[in-house]
């Protein structure tokens, strides 16, 4: 199945309804059309990857009902990337926001490579923030440009919550870096990190409360600015069907 949609041919009017869709959005049109149809392709083609296949497969899903479209973006070049979790994932404590943090952009969280991020609680009532460990992630990703993403209806099936499960490509590839966390502030530097954790654990609550309900929250931070770039109702917490 993937192999037979990567041989799919674009369609002849792609180029001119690919320029009007990213115009209309307010996004600089695609440099590189060819890449661009490999993009989406490689995003649709991931419905049926081996992770999304077999967890559908575990729960009941039909793969006839995940149904997808490509969600074309613009990256935020991250200097940190944070996933947030407005009531404590592990816990389900509500007053509580989970945080994990990485270097770079959040490929390197939501992919799964190797290594671990910065974890942390900040509690909403009394401001107090714990470190629960350092990052170990020994690459970083940086880049800018366009990102070709999943936007499926992962999260409007009853007891599925499969949106990480599908992959998402940037029209130019990211460079990877070895980072060198002796020299970068979130780990050395206890004020900033204080401050870094605090502003998006109080990010979160905003979302939380604009959507009125707990929040999966991805982020970046570019050194000046923190951006949400997707969110999610929370799923897994005690007492959800």
């Amino acid at each position: 199945l993937r192999q037979t949609v990567m041989e799919m041919v674009e369609p002849e009017d792609f180029d001119r309804a690919l320029r009007e869709v990213m115009e209309h959005a307010g996004l600089h049109p695609a440099s590189n059309k060819e890449r661009a149809w490999e993009c989406i392709k490689r995003v649709w083609a991931s419905k049926w990857n081996d992770r999304a296949y077999y967890n559908r497969t575990a729960r009941g899903i039909p793969h006839e009902d995940l149904l997808m479209s490509v969600l074309i973006q613009e990256v935020v070049p991250a200097k940190y990337a944070y996933i947030v979790h407005t009531v404590h994932p592990f816990s389900g404590n509500a007053e509580e926001v989970y945080a994990e943090v990485v270097l770079g952009l959040g490929e390197t969280l939501a992919g799964n490579h190797p290594g671990r991020a910065l974890g942390s609680v900040w509690n909403k009532t009394s401001d107090a923030c714990r470190l629960l460990n350092f990052p170990s992630k020994s690459i970083g990703l940086y880049g800018g440009g366009l990102i070709f993403r999943s936007d499926s209806n992962a999260e409007d099936l009853a007891g599925y919550a499969g949106a990480g499960l599908y992959d998402s490509f940037p029209l130019t590839p990211p460079e990877e870096v070895h980072i060198n966390y002796a020299d970068d502030p979130l780990v050395q530097d206890r004020a900033f990190r204080r401050e870094f954790l605090l502003r998006v654990g109080k990010l979160g609550v905003l979302v939380e409360e604009a959507t009125g309900s707990p929040q999966d929250i991805e982020g970046a931070f570019d050194g000046k600015r923190y951006y949400v770039v997707q969110t999610r109702p929370q799923v897994g917490l005690r007492g959800q069907a």
